[in-house]
């Protein structure tokens, strides 16, 4: 009891030591352990009740007729334990116990055996062979480390040697048999417990492994999501700007998506919107955007009166620099706008900007021209500027592909068309039900999301109504 009290402490000493993550990282491994014990011991019980008496045929063919009786009580007996004990491991959860099944299924095979070789001639029967089955079986199969591998080993050998000495046969002993039987019993358990040495050796290294994976995989979905959070805290929080009611939304289809829109409102008291898709999605895309948003903003918040072809010029140098140096290929679709009042003046290459007037119930469609960025190192002469007149309560809708090429189980894509009825059904809504509605006639209609997804939708304001009201 004090040994046990002491070894105890020990133990306890020692995982203080090691810590709190190498105290819970053993516990997995035993658990996972545990696990590989329970599975197998069941299917060692399957195989021994399919075995031992299938061996009947074997006890028929050798043994004289009136020993078939007691072989089968034996057969018998070494059936039913692995029956009952399939069913008790179906019906249990793995446990620091579940060891104790493959000592139970030694301790009845192997006396089953042991207890026919001592009606067989004692030490000189073959019937010892079955032995060497149950110390493969048993030792290889489960993963029991070196001291329960020689222990099982030793219980095999003991109950060869202790049934034939308690019943010794009428036979003399051969000497020779003796040494033969136990020579190549002794050998079966030394190579079983080798194997299952190095196996088990092999065990720990996988779940080791597998563990590394397991943490790397989780460092890296935890940098996955603040990269995500940092794309979602870069969205602007702006439901309104002078003279418009403003609503978007972004639904990326991977953890970091490419797509982009920016409402900006500047130190000088100018308005900029921006939307834009880089191609592909991801974290790279995702990197390139987060650039070309910087980018914008630091140009249009530091100087006045630019065009906005001049200021996609300047963050295409930007851009395509900084893609260079990410050895990709990747290139972005920008639509950059400067509100005036009700005049709004854009460039840049994009989708087309859809237009609800409601003078007419009709949605306007304007053509983007250009070129996309990171393509060239420069833009200037490729891109011209326009401009247009938002009238009180028109709507004006911009998007990304994601939108447009939504496809359905058929392999049809939603395209411009759908899109430009769901804003003249919907365009005399407010700037957040129009957002809302579109998402859900895309959600609708899609199989499932292979795209970034970008709505914003800019809402003329009517006269006797405050942007800010």
């Amino acid at each position: 009891m004090a040994e046990a009290t002491v070894t105890s402490e020990v133990r306890a000493q020692a995982e203080l030591r090691q810590g709190p993550d190498e105290v819970r990282d053993q516990a997995e491994l035993r658990a996972y352990i545990n696990d590989l014990a329970h599975r197998w011991s069941m299917t060692l019980s399957a195989l021994a009740f399919t075995l031992v008496p299938a061996f009947f045929l074997l006890d028929y063919m050798v043994v004289s007729p009136e020993l078939l009786g007691r072989f089968a009580l034996y057969r018998g007996l070494a059936t039913i334990v692995p029956v009952i004990q399939f069913f008790v491991l179906r019906a249990t959860l793995p446990s620091n116990r579940s060891i104790l099944h493959g000592y139970l299924l030694t301790l009845v095979t192997a006396g089953a055996i042991a207890a026919m070789t001592t009606n067989l001639g004692g030490f000189n029967s073959p019937y010892y062979a079955g032995l060497n089955l149950v110390v493969i079986a048993i030792v290889v199969l489960l993963p029991w480390g070196f001291f329960h591998s020689v222990a099982n080993a030793l219980i095999v050998l003991s109950l060869y040697i202790g049934f034939n000495l308690v019943f010794p046969s009428h036979e003399p002993i051969r000497m020779e048999a003796l040494f033969n039987n136990l020579y190549f019993l002794i050998a079966t358990t030394v190579i079983a417990v080798a194997v299952n040495v190095v196996k088990q050796r092999l065990i720990e290294q996988e779940f080791w492994g597998r563990s590394k994976l397991s943490a790397a995989r989780d460092a890296l979905w935890g940098e996955m999501e603040l990269a995500k959070r940092i794309q979602t805290a870069l969205l602007p929080k702006v439901d309104r700007v002078p003279g418009f009611r403003v609503a978007a939304r972004m639904l990326p289809a991977a953890e970091v998506g490419g797509d982009y829109y920016d409402i900006l409102q500047t130190a000088a008291g100018e308005t900029w919107l921006a939307i834009g898709d880089v191609s592909g999605h991801g974290v790279a895309s995702g990197l390139i955007m987060m650039m070309t948003q910087t980018s914008i903003f630091a140009t249009v918040d530091r100087t006045t009166g630019y065009m906005p072809s001049r200021v996609l010029e300047l963050v295409n140098s930007v851009v395509k620099q900084n893609i260079s140096r990410l050895s990709t290929d990747r290139y972005m679709s920008v639509w950059l706008a400067r509100l005036d009042g009700g005049r709004m003046t854009f460039a840049g290459k994009h989708q087309d900007v859809l237009i609800w007037r409601k003078a007419s119930n009709t949605v306007e469609t304007l053509p983007t021209t250009g070129t996309w960025l990171g393509l060239v190192d420069d833009l200037a002469g490729k891109l011209s500027d326009a401009s247009v007149e938002i009238a009180e309560g028109d709507a004006v809708l911009l998007f990304t592909d994601g939108i447009t090429e939504a496809m359905n189980a058929a392999g049809e894509m939603f395209n411009q068309t759908r899109l430009t009825e769901v804003l003249q059904k919907h365009g005399a809504l407010e700037a957040e039900q129009i957002v809302l509605a579109v998402l859900a006639e895309v959600d609708a209609f899609q199989a499932q999301q292979a795209d970034d997804i970008t709505v914003l939708v800019l809402k003329r304001v009517q006269t006797g109504r405050r942007a800010d009201s």
